[in-house]
């Protein structure tokens, strides 16, 4: 996985852990909902990253 595409991962997971955090604060169950889609996103787009660096090596 190149340094880019891991940083990027990272940052949208975050930008779900705030989002997720936010909803919590206002009591916004949607804005909790997508924090933690993004996070689930950002989790499974590395993991398919990990599996394809795997096979490479």
């Amino acid at each position: 996985m190149g340094a880019s595409d891991k940083i990027k991962h990272t940052a949208e997971k975050v930008s779900g852990q705030a989002k997720e955090a936010v909803g919590k604060a206002t009591d916004d169950e949607q804005k909790v909902a997508e924090g933690k889609a993004e996070q689930s996103g950002a989790d499974l787009k590395q993991a398919a990253e990990n599996v394809k660096d795997a096979f490479k090596n």
